[in-house]
């Protein structure tokens, strides 16, 4: 699994814009960058649409005053769903970023199988990045919610 102080491995995640379809590089998402990135096992699943991403989105201004340039959700789930569940939730402020084959979170060594829910799936976390490299990783136990919420995560900044 990363760790605080690694630098993340070199993937690409995609994102629906207006234009079609984008692959973002590791270097385009995070190079000079400070950023905040948080995972969700799925869209529309009940803690990531009730809770999790509405706290970010609730939080993103205070969150990017504190010197974040910017906010990603990232799911294993493909761009057309993540630009769907972002304008259901009306997430202007937050990049929604498609991690298709799950080559991001097994990267990070985030990935566990869920089987019969949804095969391959991200653990629920949030993380700090300061151009490519971790500063802060807040990782969920299963079924639990409280490290990785957009509070605990400002509060760390």
């Amino acid at each position: 699994m990363i760790t605080q102080g690694k630098l993340l491995p070199s993937v690409s995640l995609t994102k629906l814009t207006e234009d079609g379809l984008q692959t973002l590089t590791s270097d385009d998402l995070f190079v000079g960058k400070k950023v905040v990135v948080f995972a969700v096992p799925g869209a529309f699943t009940p803690t990531c649409s009730n809770a999790h991403l509405p706290e970010f989105i609730a939080l993103a201004d205070k969150i990017k005053a504190k010197g974040i340039d910017a906010i990603y959700c990232v799911s294993v789930n493909d761009a057309f769903v993540m630009k769907a569940w972002g304008e259901q939730h009306n997430a202007q402020e937050i990049d929604m970023l498609a991690d298709g084959d799950a080559s991001f979170t097994k990267a990070l060594g985030l990935d566990k199988d869920t089987a019969g829910f949804g095969g391959v799936r991200s653990t629920r976390y949030a993380m700090v990045v300061e151009n490519q490299t971790v500063t802060g990783l807040y990782v969920e136990q299963d079924k639990e919610f409280a490290v990785s919420r957009a509070e605990a995560v400002l509060a760390t900044l």
